[in-house]
């Protein structure tokens, strides 16, 4: 059996984790610069705020009906995620992490009491609600894409399921498939939803029936033929394993268009450092460096342009120096090339990865051996006094330049923000 364990509206649940008055209040979390609504608590979602609806136009409708705003919080998320999946692994080791709010967990060689799992759903659930004050929902089944569909269930209706619902016959199967909307299905996007609509397919069980089959596998290949399987209750699709990381990127729009180049630049050098920083953090080292720019005339998709240059090193590095001053002689022959036009975004990406004590030394040419001693002290004296406050001279003393107008303290993570009480 399978389980999916997803967190309710993660965002909006972690900003009233420490703001207890909060509680049963509309909230909204917003996406970086402020711009769209990303996440949004239920009471919210009942005064009909709508998902991705851009901050500026309905700023005066949040404000008329009481909405709580906040900027996106990410080091919160993350810290508060960690502490979720590390409780999930308590339960069964066998864990595959989905995505920050939701993982899928493979109870395969794990003594469940009574083969209880309704009441196992529920331990979990109590268990991150108490420990963390997350609250989550619980769906379990004989495969992943049928757990996908019970955690619907479990959150559709979280009175009679007591947000946790067990798929464990093929009545309860066959009634959840008919009672799942085709578009709900795992894996199938807005222009698959609506092909398989266009044929008469409405529902999940639809989707499962052998006259469809050569409709679907002509779509959607071997992934259509799977997810078949999956919802009839054959598990084909196991937990992924974490497989060595093939990238490290840092990309970020700007708070507005810029034309000129020493404010690029400065974006450029710091997340030139903060791709070093990481590197150096998972103790690996990278031979390709890729500098990414684009632009946006107007908000039409069609519109979007990017450009981009890569350097491949001679040696492997994970040096801030080093990473910053190839990503800045990239920029400024993208610069040259592009000249004029108004940017909105930038990024530095490394690649060809390696493990740092896998580093082969170059006859001929090789980074200063300075580097690494140097790299060393700062990473020591940052995580000492928190923050990123020895840096390039280069870089600005704001790591992201985003609009932050509502950020929330990172009450998990900073010394200096930690939540204070007064008995």
């Amino acid at each position: 059996m399978y389980a999916l364990v997803d967190c309710n509206n993660f965002y909006a649940s972690c900003e009233r984790l420490f703001r207890p008055e909060l509680v049963n209040k509309p909230i909204v979390v917003l996406s970086n610069n402020d711009g769209c609504i990303i996440s949004r608590s239920d009471e919210a979602k009942e005064l009909g705020v709508k998902m991705a609806a851009p901050e500026f136009k309905v700023r005066q409708e949040l404000k008329e009906k009481g909405i709580t705003v906040f900027s996106s919080n990410y080091a919160l998320y993350g810290d508060l995620s960690d502490r979720v999946m590390q409780i999930l692994r308590q339960f069964t080791q066998n864990i595959e992490v989905y995505s920050i709010d939701e993982a899928f967990m493979d109870f395969q060689g794990v003594t469940i009491p009574d083969d209880d799992f309704h009441a196992y759903g529920i331990a979990i659930k109590n268990r991150i609600r108490k420990w963390v004050s997350i609250p989550v929902c619980v769906g379990v089944a004989p495969t992943k894409a049928l757990s996908k569909v019970a955690n619907k269930i479990a959150r559709k209706f979280p009175e009679q399921t007591i947000g946790v619902y067990v798929i464990d016959s093929d009545e309860k199967r066959i009634k959840a498939l008919k009672w799942t909307k085709i578009g709900d299905i795992w894996g199938i996007g807005h222009r698959m939803k609506k092909k398989l609509e266009a044929r008469g397919l409405k529902t999940a069980f639809d989707f499962t029936q052998l006259q469809h089959e050569a409709f679907i596998k002509s779509h959607m290949g071997v992934t259509g033929l799977r997810l078949i399987k999956e919802l009839q209750g054959e598990p084909v699709l196991e937990l992924e394993e974490l497989t060595d990381k093939k990238s490290i990127a840092t990309t970020r729009s700007f708070p507005k268009r810029l034309t000129e180049f020493d404010p690029i630049r400065e974006r450029v050098a710091t997340f030139a450092s903060v791709c070093a920083e990481k590197l150096r953090m998972q103790k690996l080292c990278c031979h390709t460096i890729t500098v990414l720019l684009g632009t946006m005339e107007t908000q039409e998709k069609h519109e979007r342009r990017y450009f981009q240059q890569s350097v491949t090193l001679p040696f492997a590095t994970h040096s801030t120096l080093t990473i910053s001053e190839a990503s800045i002689k990239l920029l400024e022959k993208l610069y040259a090339e592009n000249k004029g036009l108004r940017f909105h975004k930038a990024g530095v990406i490394v690649t060809q990865l390696i493990p740092e004590n896998q580093k082969q030394f170059n006859l001929f040419e090789d980074e200063n051996p300075k580097h690494l001693a140097l790299m060393k002290a700062i990473d020591h004296v940052n995580q000492k006094i928190g923050g990123r406050k020895i840096r390039l001279g280069s870089q600005d003393e704001k790591t992201w330049n985003m609009t932050q107008n509502l950020l929330s303290p990172r009450y998990t993570t900073q010394f200096d923000q930690i939540l204070t009480i007064q008995c």
